[in-house]
């Protein structure tokens, strides 16, 4: 089989021809027989944790029963944002956190991600071995019976532990700001609107009412035009969205007007900074960052980090170098204070928190960021390599970085999936980025054709 674990676990079409019941089992017995073979002295401890879609009720009994037929106890904590469940993996002490959700994917895919002990990214060694003992089936013979099949605990309360985290980080309380919140029909549902009106805000929230099948269906995060009407239809200060699994946030101003995770982050790292807990004054961002927010930076005297594309790699980041604050465009914030995941609740509460202390709306905030215009083309090839590497194409990157010069950037990437180059220009206009980007595009078609 190819490699079973992508960037966020595994994912795909529930009950199609990967993600099954039966790979859920297989994944489950898998990780919990590592785990008794990395450590023999206990009996491992899982938490089990799901976003409301309707295959998620499917996979974690596969899962649970995979988990305890292989030793482990487990601890199921419902539906539960992807951040909520590796906090309580770090709170439990359990080794290992299991969340069933396929984020911002429509109802029908779902996905399994794992978290080591502390809720902590599963190193790349656990997952290797993992994924080898669900190719070679090792981990369904020589199972445990008796007494030393794992038991199953449900925790009715892990919500209330969690929205208790999350109020107790926040700087400043939210009184005076009203906020509009989409839940996406997800893991959100409860959590968000309780957390911000627990921490003070006036809170009006849509798209709260999961059935298992609404999830993600033309709200949060991916339609920002549901939260946008929204706030303007009650006058509300801003408005949050959040995804399927609750682990990213986006905004709105007062006006509607967007403001996406690079203009977040640069409110909170300025905050940060200002608060003297912006460690080494240094923000983690990934290279689809807009070139906006590395000028808004250097501006303020703060070290802008890149990544490869992934919270993954900014999570790597941030732990390799003891930093404070990292994200992606796309609203993924990670506040390893606090989380050891993206989390979007956090990230709601936190920039509100902003909008209470200093009296300035969002407009005002974000405005420290002036995004430039960027244009993504994504080209099909027949080679993807072969499309991004050839001289021609090469040559025409060079001419484009010449031309923009400190005005504008190009990015150019092989899609890690899909039969595609994609090309990524920023300009002074979206007129030159668009002219700059066809010709490169031109350049990798005709390097690498269909």
């Amino acid at each position: 089989m190819g490699r079973l674990f992508g960037t966020d676990g595994v994912r795909g079409l529930a009950n199609g021809d990967l993600l099954t019941p039966e790979l859920a089992l297989k994944v489950a017995v898998a990780a919990a027989r590592v785990l008794v073979e990395s450590d023999s002295s206990h009996q491992p401890l899982a938490i089990v944790g799901r976003d409301p879609r309707a295959s998620g009720e499917m996979l974690e009994a596969a899962v649970v029963a995979g988990l305890t037929s292989a030793g482990a106890n487990v601890v199921r904590v419902g539906v539960l944002p992807t951040p909520a469940v590796a906090y309580l993996v770090g709170q439990t002490g359990a080794d290992l956190g299991v969340m069933l959700s396929a984020s911002h994917n429509p109802m029908p895919d779902n996905g399994i991600k794992l978290f080591a002990s502390g809720g902590q990214k599963l190193p790349d060694e656990l997952e290797e071995r993992i994924e080898k003992a669900v190719e070679d089936g090792h981990g369904l013979v020589g199972r445990p019976i008796g007494a030393a099949i794992g038991r199953v605990h449900d925790l009715l309360d892990g919500a209330e532990h969690y929205i208790k985290h999350l109020i107790e980080s926040l700087p400043h309380r939210l009184e005076g700001v009203k906020v509009v919140v989409d839940c996406a029909n997800g893991a959100a549902s409860e959590v968000g609107p309780v957390a911000y009106r627990e921490a003070g805000a006036e809170v009006i929230a849509i798209h709260a009412e999961p059935d298992g099948l609404n999830i993600n269906e033309e709200c949060g995060s991916t339609h920002l035009d549901k939260v946008r009407d929204a706030v303007l239809e009650h006058g509300a200060d801003l408005g949050l969205a959040h995804d399927g699994d609750a682990d990213r946030c986006l905004a709105v101003t007062a006006a509607g007007d967007i403001v996406d995770g690079d203009q977040i982050m640069a409110i909170l790292a300025l905050a940060m900074r200002d608060a003297g807990t912006l460690t080494e004054n240094t923000l983690v961002a990934t290279v689809m960052s807009n070139l906006g927010l590395r000028i808004a930076m250097k501006q303020s005297g703060i070290t802008l980090l890149e990544t490869k594309v992934g919270d993954r790699y900014v999570l790597e980041e941030l732990q390799s170098g003891g930093l404070a604050l990292g994200g992606e465009q796309s609203g993924h914030i990670v506040m390893p204070a606090f989380a050891t995941t993206g989390d979007g609740v956090l990230t709601g509460l936190h920039l509100m928190a902003q909008l209470a202390a200093s009296g300035k709306s969002l407009a005002d905030l974000a405005a420290v960021v002036h995004p430039l215009p960027q244009v993504l083309i994504n080209v099909k090839v027949g080679d993807r390599e072969a499309g991004a590497a050839a001289p021609t194409v090469q040559a025409a990157v060079a001419l484009a970085e010449n031309e923009l010069g400190e005005t504008g950037r190009v990015l150019l990437r092989p899609s890690g999936t899909e039969l595609l180059v994609r090309v990524m220009v920023e300009a002074a206009t979206e007129e030159k980025a668009r002219t700059v980007a066809e010709r490169i595009a031109d350049e990798v078609r005709a390097a690498s054709p269909i």
